[in-house]
């Protein structure tokens, strides 16, 4: 076992360097991935800020692995979490996780395993369980070597994903005293980074930063009216596989349509669809079957394809955190790739308008709030810690709402603490064998019917006697040339005898009441909840109409916003193209324009005039001052004052 690997006599170094061989196949790690490694096993505090696609997890996974116990990852992300669990389990590492939608004894013997099992060395769970009093009790009786947090920046406030579940890791913290925690995010603020710190009370500030920009990543944003035409144009000048990103599930099958119709291998994705469909979907779209896919922010999380040479943005998002993230999943292998933004003057106010989509009146919330607790039959008064099934289309035809109030609703009920609501819940169906080898043969020789049934479950699938395993009802038809319904009757049967624990598939959200159910005047929205977050949205909204509008180098603007190192301008992007035209330095070129915009910002001037207000060479000056004409950031008033242009 992996573990073994901490009592034989070598240096911790040359551990870490075994592990990462043996499981993954690499030789040697990625920049920081070794320091963080290293930090966390002296039993340190740390925050690790690296960008999509940087190897985050191998930074708790391999220390994890090189000492006995479990590593408990907190996450909020249950596709992300099912993929990291098969992947490790591909590597022959014993891994869990606990997700909504789970039964009680799924999760009991989950725990059992975490508990008893001395080879188990991963359990994944969300944020939400730790609010559990049965999960405490259990994770007390556990080992645990690393607590990791993934996604952290949901912990602050100030966050652009704030999750107030993750506010309970500071009382898990009371419980191991003694194990350093691990937190890693791909974007963070500067506010952000203390402020997980802070909550996550690190004994003291500990920060690793991987650069986030990414030198082979081109970033372009373009102004264009048809934007569907000009998306055409891109993909007719770039070869290879891209993303692209809308912000409603209505329009990902349009553009798919759309550049089908024109020659463009394509298909949609969004998390409407069933867990088939969209595996069938992103697996054809993984293998090069599918060129392209147009999806909503539910596509991308715990996809490794390296090859992706675009992502387009059809539509303007909510943050530069969600932008970077998305437009990060293009070129990681390291090859030339682009990121697209493509922009229009109704963008902005568009942008602008969702505020008050996303922010509905506090009476609103209330409203959406009594008629769930009416929707799912919970009495005032209970409800805590119960998870429900939940279709959304149902319950907004029933109560004649507003899809985006209720969307908006939820998520805010649920930033406040008093709902948990996860939309990605796709569970395929599960079974766990409740019988001994023995007593299954008997049974199968007396059940010919059955019989089939259960040498094709154990033919495909491993596990089942000690653990729920996933089954495909569909293949099993498949191989045993009978309906689906068939298959299902079967598996009800063998469940009704007994031998087995069989739960159906379900791809319905779910609501999980974190506080008994209120009367609805009872509920309280604090100005940090509500007023405070509804600035801060506006604020971050206004950053991405400035990412989009400002003729400033895309990458200087994205550093600065998260306050990473690099000054020069990327040389690449749509600004600095232009910039070249001038035939100028790149130094020049920004200071001279920078001067000019502060001039003309205080008052319209004569473009004559303009060497002398601002002390600089004509010739430089008149290069500029045409460059900024010619990209429409300045204009000429008819009395022929040079003026900048208002956004």
């Amino acid at each position: 076992m992996a573990f073994k690997l901490f009592l034989q006599p070598r240096t911790m170094a040359d551990i870490y360097h075994e592990i990462l061989k043996k499981y993954w196949g690499y030789d040697s790690f990625r920049p920081l991935q070794e320091d963080i490694i290293r930090s966390v096993a002296a039993g340190n505090d740390t925050l690790a800020l690296m960008p999509t696609g940087g190897g985050k997890s191998i930074t708790f996974q391999v220390p994890a692995m090189a000492k006995p116990g479990v590593c408990l990852v907190i996450t909020p992300l249950i596709a992300l979490m099912k993929d990291q669990v098969e992947n490790l389990r591909t590597r022959g590492i014993k891994a869990y996780a606990i997700y909504t939608g789970m039964t009680h004894s799924e999760v009991e013997l989950v725990l059992d395993n975490c508990t008893n099992d001395p080879n188990t060395k991963f359990l994944y769970c969300s944020p939400e369980r730790l609010s559990s009093e049965s999960f405490i009790a259990r994770l007390k009786q556990m080992n645990i070597n690393l607590l990791a947090i993934d996604e952290s920046h949901c912990i602050s406030q100030w966050g652009y994903d704030f999750r107030p579940a993750y506010l309970q890791i500071a009382k898990i913290r009371t419980l191991i005293p003694d194990v350093p925690v691990l937190a890693v995010t791909a974007t963070a603020t500067p506010v952000v980074v203390d402020d997980i710190q802070y909550r996550m009370g690190f004994k003291k500030k500990n920060v690793f930063r991987k650069s986030f920009e990414r030198k082979n990543l081109v970033y372009l944003v373009r102004e264009v009216d048809d934007k569907y035409r000009y998306m055409l144009r891109i993909m007719d000048n770039l070869k290879g596989s891209g993303i692209v990103y809308v912000r409603n599930r209505l329009k990902t099958k349009e553009i798919a349509e759309f550049l089908y119709n024109n020659n463009i291998s394509a298909d949609y994705y969004h998390a409407g669809l069933t867990t088939e469909v969209r595996d069938q979907k992103q697996n054809a779209w993984k293998s090069g079957e599918t060129r392209v896919i147009v999806a909503t922010n539910a596509f991308g999380m715990g996809i490794d394809k390296p090859d992706v040479r675009f992502v387009i943005h059809i539509d303007l998002p909510d943050t530069l955190e969600a932008y970077f993230q998305e437009a990060g999943r293009a070129g990681r292998d390291e090859r030339q790739a682009f990121a697209i933004l493509l922009y229009n003057k109704s963008d902005k106010t568009k942008l602008q308008q969702r505020t008050n989509q996303t922010f509905p009146p506090i009476e609103d919330i209330k409203h959406v709030y009594d008629c769930l607790g009416s929707f799912l039959q919970v009495p005032i008064g209970s409800g805590k810690d119960y998870s429900y099934n939940f279709d959304l289309s149902l319950f907004v035809k029933t109560y004649r709402l507003s899809i985006l109030l209720v969307h908006s609703s939820l998520k805010l009920l649920q930033q406040c603490g008093y709902i948990n609501y996860s939309e990605e819940v796709n569970n395929p169906a599960r079974i766990l064998f409740l019988v001994g080898r023995d007593d299954l043969y008997r049974y199968q020789v007396s059940n010919i019917n059955e019989d089939n049934l259960i040498k094709a479950i154990l033919r495909t699938t491993t596990g089942v006697f000690t653990e729920y395993r996933p089954i495909d009802e569909n293949a099993l038809a498949r191989q045993l040339k009978c309906s689906r319904d068939i298959v299902y009757q079967l598996l009800i049967k063998l469940s009704r005898d007994k031998i087995v624990s069989y739960i159906p598939q379900n791809s319905l959200p779910q609501i999980m009441y974190t506080e008994e159910r209120l009367p609805a005047k009872s509920l309280y929205f604090s100005p940090e909840q509500y007023l405070n977050r509804r600035t801060l949205y506006e604020q971050k909204i206004n950053a991405v109409i400035e990412y989009a509008t400002k003729f400033e180098c895309r990458v200087q603007q994205l550093l600065r916003y998260f306050d990473s190192e690099g000054s020069k301008m990327c040389g690449t992007c749509d600004v600095c193209t232009h910039k070249h035209e001038t035939d100028m330095s790149e130094y020049d070129f920004q200071e001279i324009s920078e001067l000019i915009k502060k001039s003309l910002t205080e008052e319209p001037t004569v473009p004559d005039l303009l060497p002398d207000i601002i002390h600089k060479p004509q010739e430089k000056v008149s290069r500029v001052v045409r460059w900024l004409l010619d990209n429409d950031i300045a204009t000429q008033t008819d009395d022929k004052l040079l003026k900048m242009k208002t956004i």
